[in-house]
């Protein structure tokens, strides 16, 4: 395989690309929403979670699911979430005199009280994409440089794929702790291997991420790449195409990377 079709650098996000972890957000979020709010939810459960992973795709952070619920909660239109998502959550958390570092925090202990309680419980609420577990120990032994950057707390991230048997090195895991976007993350990969952009290949679940990263000039030339199978829709594929971002499907990911920047 030419070294055009391979990268020497791979960055993966962790959520909506290894893990889905939508029923762990739904419960970690109710949690926090009657800490944040000091309320009970009212609010028939299924139908609840039904929205809730169908809004999913709109939320960049994790302090915003429990945010989200809020928005489900007061009755704010599907089409309105969908498409003014950031003026909805600025609204909300002024309206309420809210701060986006209490909710980091208030979700940082409902998930850490989780995990204490019920170790076990906490793991088996999320499920990896098998296709791509599958793939991670063969990448960690190549000459790849694999990497995960995602905005979840590494120890978490750590935790679960320890639970798959996967051993991945601390310092390859970066999240949300660094405290920076993951465009810098990313140049800064670059600059530790001494590459150049073209060599360093990343998959994301979210578009506005990825074009975030186009926007770049030191990034210019790394190849970028939507996970299908992630929190994303269809109208996001199609926006994707539109701005030289590469569509990834799970079957794809499974196989050579030759495959992958197959139109």
């Amino acid at each position: 395989m030419g070294s055009i079709c391979k990268p020497k650098i791979l960055a993966l996000d962790f959520d909506g690309v290894i893990c889905d972890g939508i029923r762990e957000y739904f419960e970690t979020a109710k949690k926090a929403y009657r800490v944040i709010w000091s309320q009970n939810i009212n609010y028939d459960c299924d139908r609840l979670f039904g929205l809730f992973s169908q809004f999913r795709p709109v939320i960049e952070t994790g302090w915003e699911m429990p945010v989200l619920l809020r928005a489900v909660i007061l009755g704010y239109k599907a089409m309105d979430i969908e498409s003014k998502w950031g003026l909805i959550c600025t609204e909300i958390l002024s309206k309420d005199n809210l701060k986006k570092e209490e909710l980091i925090l208030i979700l940082d202990k409902t998930r850490d009280s989780s995990i204490n309680f019920d170790l076990d419980h906490w793991l088996n609420l999320h499920s990896f994409y098998p296709e791509v577990i599958r793939e991670l120990p063969k990448l960690l032994n190549s000459t790849i440089h694999l990497y995960i950057v995602t905005t979840k707390e590494g120890r978490f991230v750590k935790q679960l794929l320890k639970s798959k048997g996967i051993q991945f090195p601390e310092n390859k895991i970066i999240g949300k702790e660094i405290k920076q976007p993951k465009y810098k993350t990313l140049s800064q990969i670059l600059i530790h291997h001494e590459e150049k952009p073209q060599n360093l290949w990343f998959v994301e679940d979210l578009l506005k991420t990825l074009m975030s990263i186009y926007k770049q000039e030191e990034l210019r030339g790394v190849k970028l790449f939507l996970a299908n199978w992630g929190y994303n829709t269809t109208r996001t594929h199609s926006l994707a195409k539109k701005n030289g971002v590469f569509l990834l499907s799970l079957n794809q990911f499974s196989k050579n990377f030759s495959n992958w920047i197959k139109s």
